[in-house]
């Protein structure tokens, strides 16, 4: 026998309150209908991890009726998840997020605890992860888990036909900006995986006193980057807007990473043979997207996504996020080769890919990101100081 949604629900009820009138407890009945998910992707994470999602709803109707998408910018999602939690409300179920969001979120108390708080219900999830995601894992403390994973940049992308020596230096990059005004661009950091690289990098590349302190660590950043705001012409909102406007011909250098070069020549919005140059002493600035609950969402959703997160931490799901290299290489977990990864992701990376990042990424160091506190305060001095009368 099968029932309707609602009168599963009101049958369920009518079993616990029968339970209760003869003094006992009952369990309702395992009769619970599939659930809505309502995913919100504020990192571009979707073309990564979709076809996995979808996977697992195919997998398992019985606890996943259907699944809607939504993007959205991720300085916006806070603010809208805190209105909905104060108003009761749970109409997001799960965020895929980079750090700029997470962060925020984690600042703001909006994610609900996953580690420890649920250890038992994501067994040894820490020790798949390989050496360099686990890293990034602690990031969220607790609070989500990374289902990609990026050694980043900052890079700079530049068209050759225009720039025949590109800068090695930030002073080069900032002599070459003077020379060539309006050319250079990169998009908001609290938007853009490339511009809180590019952001969180130069106080390595500088030699600034603290690159952990944006705030009174970062002098020669600030006054650097004061100096580059004199030649570029504005900032794009997000990073897809700056790759049309370089593929365009409009500008011909922008800041870059790994995964924001190889997919939009894969996609031809920029040309194949655009280039990128790391400066001589770059460190490495790593990245993640990440899954995480708001809080409020109810218990029936939450062990669904549940068991959903654990199955996109399992090796099929991580090798689609190979893609087109969007988020170059993707997996986070240990073991996961490209020779596993869909074949057309195989001939995009073998096309696209760039056999000087297997060097580049072993030559130079590696750090993490700015944790949530720091990387708000980043983005928000920024905001304030350089980008505050040029952002669109």
């Amino acid at each position: 026998m099968t029932f309707s949604g609602s009168l599963s629900v009101r049958l369920a009820g009518l079993w616990v309150a029968v339970g209760a009138a003869f003094g006992a407890t009952f369990a309702a009945p395992a009769w619970a209908d599939p659930v809505t998910l309502n995913i919100v992707d504020v990192a571009g994470d979707l073309q990564l991890t979709q076809k996995g999602f979808e996977a697992f709803k195919a997998k398992y109707p019985n606890l996943v009726a259907n699944i809607t998408y939504t993007n959205a910018p991720a300085p916006q999602l806070p603010g809208k998840l805190k209105a909905m939690q104060a108003a009761g409300r749970s109409d997001i179920d799960l965020v895929l997020t980079g750090t700029d969001a997470l962060a925020a979120g984690i600042q703001q108390n909006l994610w609900i605890k996953l580690l420890p708080d649920q250890a038992a219900t994501f067994p040894g999830v820490l020790d798949n992860y390989a050496p360099g995601p686990r890293k990034m894992q602690d990031l969220a403390q607790g609070d989500g888990l990374e289902v990609a994973y990026m050694p980043a940049g900052p890079l700079l992308e530049y068209n050759p036909a225009k720039v025949g020596d590109p800068p090695k230096t930030p002073d080069q990059l900032l002599q070459w900006c003077k020379a060539h005004p309006n050319k250079l661009i990169y998009a908001r950091p609290a938007n853009s995986g490339p511009g809180r690289t590019f952001l969180m990098g130069l106080p390595y590349v500088l030699g600034d006193k603290d690159p952990r302190d944006p705030i009174h660590g970062w002098d020669k950043t600030w006054a650097f980057l004061k100096q580059l705001n004199d030649c570029v012409p504005y900032y794009p909102g997000g990073t897809s807007a700056v790759m049309k406007e370089l593929g365009e011909g409009t500008r011909d250098m922008t800041v870059t990473v790994t995964g924001w070069d190889i997919n939009p020549r894969a996609l031809g919005i920029v040309p194949a043979e655009f280039r990128v140059q790391g400066f001589d002493n770059m460190t490495w600035v790593d990245d993640a997207h990440y899954m995480v609950i708001p809080k409020g969402v109810p218990k029936e959703k939450l062990d669904v996504l549940y068991k959903l997160m654990n199955f996109m931490l399992q090796p099929a799901q991580q090798a689609l996020t190979y893609d087109d290299g969007y988020f170059y290489p993707g997996p986070a977990i240990k073991g996961v080769s490209v020779e596993q990864a869909p074949a057309h992701s195989q001939e995009v990376l073998k096309k696209y890919g760039r056999p000087e990042y297997t060097q580049m990424l072993t030559a130079h160091p590696h750090v993490l990101p700015l944790d949530a506190a720091a990387m708000v305060a980043a983005f928000q001095k920024w905001d304030r100081d350089i980008g505050a009368q040029k952002s669109q």
